[in-house]
């Protein structure tokens, strides 16, 4: 079956985490994505921990051990070198986004302005091409100018003041989140303007700014009422309205059980054993039992602490409790469900193939009838210079031999 965005070219100015999210997104659905590189070669390549023939290492083992992250990132893409400090590169640059329809970067607010490279540049050659822009703060604002990590738009859209324990300090949350979710509403904006060019053959500018994206899904929750509730930013693994919803310790390891209605509190009360629960008056309404969370989730550790975590998710289960096993990554290698939904793939090296020890993630939408996924390994840099040079810009092998001379590509 062919994939929904065949046909589509996409020129990938994108480093780090945000804008490769969204262009792996558009290659694992059958865009064709073009990485566009200094001929020095993107510097995530050499951020540790590597991966090559003898495995993954936090050193490199041979001059073909690549970063784990690009190979990772990079799947589904080609690679050319090209350098737009030169105005040959730039022009170059024009004539792929001539011949493409998305161009995806995430340079900081200015960077393409004074290369010449910026929105308004490319509209101008072409103007039914997508651009997609992806930054911390947006393109617009008082902070649009500030730089920023993933770490950093956690801390300013409000999600670290959230995450940890009432008393302790703002946490970061475990994985790059805010570059994550960034790229995956860069890759919906991008989708959303090619539907848009569909119906009007108009291009147009997608504007992500990844505070803006975290902000919005976090601010379902009503932060700016707790106080006036009385209650704390941090409630570690709580939820501020539902009781009890936590995480407990087993024997051997951790569970989350949680209830969302009184129906579900009756039926765990019943599983451990405390059908008495019930009847108690300050337990009867989720609002009777927020304020005795403490005892409620002592009673409920009273009864995981004497039993495994397979054994309690067993019992808990068998009645219809709500409930999960924290699983750490050697419990998740082994769950057949993200086996056979595809989730758990080899790590493939453009050059050694399978790397030994290593895993990738699985392309995570679902389609009955138009399947993506991550066939073809990262590519190496400047890879496919013949490929894009010849096929799609008609350069002869004289004229690509001296942009290499150049440093241009």
């Amino acid at each position: 079956m062919t994939k929904p965005l065949e046909g589509l070219r996409v020129l990938d100015l994108t480093q780090y985490l945000s804008g490769p999210q969204a262009t792996l997104f558009l290659g694992g659905l059958g865009a064709e994505v073009i990485r566009v590189d200094n001929p020095a070669g993107d510097p995530v390549t050499r951020t540790p921990p590597f991966a090559g023939p003898k495995g993954v290492s936090l050193r490199r083992q041979t001059e073909e051990d690549l970063s784990v992250f690009y190979l990772k990132r990079a799947r589904n893409k080609k690679a050319i070198t090209l350098n737009l400090k030169e105005e040959k590169g730039r022009e170059i640059l024009f004539s792929l986004a001539e011949k493409s329809d998305i161009l995806v970067e995430n340079f900081s607010v200015g960077v393409t302005e004074r290369l010449g490279i910026d929105y308004a540049a490319v509209r101008a050659r072409c103007p039914n091409v997508i651009y997609c822009s992806v930054t911390v703060y947006g393109q617009t604002g008082p902070d649009a100018h500030l730089k920023g990590y993933d770490t950093i738009t956690q801390a300013a859209s409000g999600l670290m003041n959230l995450t940890g324990f009432p008393g302790g300090p703002p946490v970061k949350a475990g994985s790059a989140l805010a570059d994550s979710i960034g790229g995956v509403f860069a890759f919906s904006g991008i989708m959303t303007a090619l539907y848009h060019r569909e119906r009007t053959g108009e291009g147009q500018h997608v504007d992500i700014s990844m505070t803006d994206c975290l902000f919005s899904l976090i601010f379902d929750e009503p932060l700016d009422c707790y106080e006036e509730m009385g209650l704390p930013p941090r409630m570690g693994n709580r939820i501020m309205r539902i009781s009890p919803f936590n995480a407990y310790p087993a024997r051997d390891g951790w569970l989350v059980i949680a209830t969302g209605t009184n129906a579900h509190w009756h039926i765990l009360a019943r599983t451990i054993g405390r059908p008495d629960l019930i009847e108690k008056k300050e337990y009867a309404n989720i609002e009777d039992r927020l304020p005795h969370n403490e005892e409620i989730d002592g009673i409920i550790t009273g009864w995981t602490r004497e039993r495994s975590v397979e054994e309690a998710i067993r019992l808990l289960q068998a009645e219809g409790v709500i409930c999960s096993p924290v699983r750490t990554i050697e419990d998740i290698k082994n769950w057949p469900h993200l086996r056979e939904r595809g989730m758990l793939t080899d790590l493939l090296h453009p050059t050694a193939g399978k790397v030994p020890g290593a895993l990738a993630q699985g392309f995570p939408i679902r389609f009955s009838k138009s399947p993506g996924a991550y066939e073809s390994p990262a590519p190496t840099v400047g890879q496919h210079n013949d490929e894009i040079y010849r096929d799609v810009l008609g350069f002869g092998p004289e004229d690509i031999a001296r942009l290499k001379e150049e440093g241009i590509a």
